[in-house]
Formats: C-alpha cells, sequence, structure tokens
C-alpha cells in the first residue's frame, strides 16, 4: 500500500527554523519526484518546492527561494524540507506529493500531475 507521511511540523517563532520529512511505505520514493505544497486558511494550495527524479535539479518558489531547501535522503526513503528563517505568512498545513513522470526543474510544478499526497503537517510561525 502507498503511503506518505509528513512529519516535523509544529509553532516556531519568526525567525526560527523546521524541518519537515516525508517519509514513503510501499514504494521507492527515488524514482519520483518530489514536491512540497502549502495551504493556508482561506488560501488556495501553492507549490513551495520540487526535486527531481531525473537530474536532482530543484525549484522553488520566490517567496521561499533562498530560505528552505529541499533534500533526498534515498537510504531512508525520505525527502525533507529545511526551512530556515521563518516567517508568520509560511504558516501553513505543509502536503509533500509524489509523481510518478518524469519532471526537472525546467518544468512547471503542476499539482495535478502528482499521484500520492500525504495528510499534511501544520506549520505555525506566530511570537
Amino acid at each position: 500500500q502507498v503511503h506518505l507521511m509528513e512529519s516535523g511540523g509544529g509553532l516556531v517563532q519568526p525567525g526560527g527554523s523546521l524541518r519537515l520529512s516525508c517519509a514513503a511505505s510501499g514504494f521507492t520514493l527515488d524514482y519520483y519526484a518530489i514536491g512540497w505544497f502549502r495551504q493556508a486558511p482561506g488560501k488556495e494550495r501553492e507549490g513551495v518546492s520540487c526535486i527531481s527524479n531525473m537530474d536532482g535539479s530543484t525549484y522553488y518558489a520566490d517567496s521561499v527561494k533562498g530560505r528552505f531547501t529541499i533534500s533526498r535522503d534515498n537510504a531512508k526513503n525520505t525527502v525533507y524540507l529545511q526551512m530556515n528563517n521563518l516567517k508568520p505568512e509560511d504558516t501553513a498545513v505543509y502536503y509533500c506529493a509524489a509523481m510518478a513522470a518524469l519532471w526537472t526543474a525546467a518544468q512547471a510544478m503542476d499539482e495535478v500531475a502528482f499521484d500520492h499526497w500525504g495528510q499534511g503537517a501544520q506549520v505555525t510561525v506566530s511570537s
């Protein structure tokens, strides 16, 4: 059974850091492009970051560029999102998703292309 699970969310003060983990069971993550999305209250879900299953290229939304870093640990079948210098506007439920189709950062990060989704992890940035 294919399953993705996010962990590492929580409450952090502005300027703080969190690392989200996306662990897979039932399939091997390194064959998939993995994306992180987020949805804040009253807003549409947006793509935050994605890592390729072809060449290791990465995509970051402008709002997180320079602050967030996506990475893989194939031995642990896990993808991470390191989030530094967090801001109140980063508050959202964060979802990881896996795409079987070949993807590189030269392509758009289209959520309809993702095949499997986690349940989400809450990140709250507040003083």
